[in-house]
């Protein structure tokens, strides 16, 4: 364990304790996924539901984490890595850099199934978990935390860097034959969001690195603004620009602070 403990930036290495699952649990997993029954079919990703079905996840049945990894890895190397909740940057980028998917494994109550302020099991496996089958998008997240530790020392850098991870990974959404669909996990854990994201209530950008690393955004309220990529293959294409932006932007700041 004191090998993984050092790998893995400083944390140690847990267990679901499927056991301690409490009825409870059971009905609001059921409950969360069967609201989202009809939505996955209409809103989702082509390779989202493509992912659901190979990870098998059920009403029924909180998923068995070591269940899931042994899918996970076989199709694209990735697995999940079981955390107590919300983990510092360096430890976040340096478990996805080395290909692990830090997941909490509680669930939230009857009473917080639309809104909850931390991640809880529901939004990191069964929102996060079906694109780790894809492998461009694994590449995009691997890179972008590799770029997360490259700048990990700098708070400016990883606050511009977090609005990628939010606009893509969270909430980004992709045009697939010529409709719009969602990928990003903070939308599909979200019934509301997902018959939201796609009407024209919201602003709707083409993929623009530069225009995303100017975009704010809250984490209280439905999106205002989405970002739409065409392809997996382009989230990863970008890493480059994504990297060059960041460093020009980071010098930017830095030239306005000392003329300050």
């Amino acid at each position: 364990m004191s090998t993984e403990y050092e790998k893995h930036s400083g944390l140690p290495v847990m267990n679901q304790d499927y056991e301690a699952y409490t009825e409870e649990d059971f009905k609001v997993w059921k409950m969360l996924f069967d609201r989202q029954k009809d939505n996955i079919p209409v809103y989702a990703s082509e390779e989202y539901i493509r992912g659901l079905e190979l990870i098998k996840f059920k009403a029924e049945e909180i998923p068995d984490i070591k269940k899931t990894n042994e899918i996970l890895k076989g199709i694209t190397g990735w697995e999940i890595f079981i955390v107590p909740g919300l983990i510092d940057d360096d430890k976040f980028f340096q478990l996805m850099s080395n290909k692990k998917f830090p997941s909490s494994t509680w669930l939230r109550s009857l009473d917080q199934l639309d809104y909850l302020e931390e991640p809880d099991m529901f939004h990191d496996i069964y929102g996060h978990v079906p694109l780790l089958t894809n492998q461009s998008f694994v590449d995009f997240l691997q890179d972008l935390s590799k770029l997360g530790l490259k700048y990990i020392d700098n708070p400016h850098a990883i606050h511009l860097l977090s609005r990628v991870y939010w606009f893509t990974v969270e909430f980004g959404l992709i045009r697939e034959n010529g409709e719009l669909k969602i990928y990003g996990a903070g939308i599909l854990s979200s019934k509301g969001e997902t018959e939201y994201a796609t009407t024209d209530k919201p602003e709707h950008i083409e993929y623009d690195v530069d225009t995303m690393l100017d975009t704010s955004y809250r984490k209280d309220v439905f999106q205002t603004k989405y970002f739409i990529i065409d392809s997996y293959e382009q989230l990863y294409n970008s890493i480059p620009e994504i990297d060059r932006l960041l460093a020009k932007k980071v010098a930017e700041h830095e030239d306005s602070a000392v003329t300050k």
